[in-house]
């Protein structure tokens, strides 16, 4: 049985350990996953400063969600789940909970930059592509699908 529940700061590596996995999960060259580990591993101050929660499964967290406000809406920072329990439900469950706690804030909208193998899974969501943001990584263009979901 899942539970979703807050995270604890001192959770930081072990949440950070997750997000490193999924990310490698879609199979990115690792010198790639050089580059993004940085971004991909948190102190406990980031999650004394967002809004963080975390699914656990008979004790153990498998996923994990930071939610931000920009420009007045809710912003999807991070959602990782173990690449174990890719599939299996967690994120979906996880995604829920995104959206009820989103509109118990009182945000109207949920934005997100969209991880591009994760498209599919916000779109059976109900988020719907509206930008898309483009960077170039090792000189090759990468762009990351910007989307929303009225809450």
């Amino acid at each position: 049985m899942i539970s979703i529940r807050r995270v604890k700061p001192e959770e930081a590596d072990t949440l950070s350990q997750i997000a490193i996995a999924a990310k490698r999960h879609w199979n990115y060259p690792e010198h790639w996953m050089q580059l993004w580990i940085p971004q991909l591993t948190f102190g406990p101050a980031y999650f004394q400063e967002h809004e963080s929660w975390a699914a656990e499964l008979n004790g153990e967290v498998v996923a994990f969600y930071t939610l931000q406000e920009r420009e007045s809406n809710a912003w999807l920072e991070n959602i990782w789940v173990l690449p174990k329990y890719i599939g299996q439900g967690f994120g979906k469950e996880l995604f829920l909970h995104v959206l009820s706690h989103s509109r118990e804030l009182g945000y109207t909208t949920l934005k997100l930059e969209a991880e591009p193998n994760a498209v599919g899974f916000y779109e059976k969501m109900g988020m719907r592509q509206i930008g898309e943001h483009q960077y170039e990584l090792e000189g090759r263009p990468r762009i990351l699908p910007l989307m929303e979901i009225g809450l």
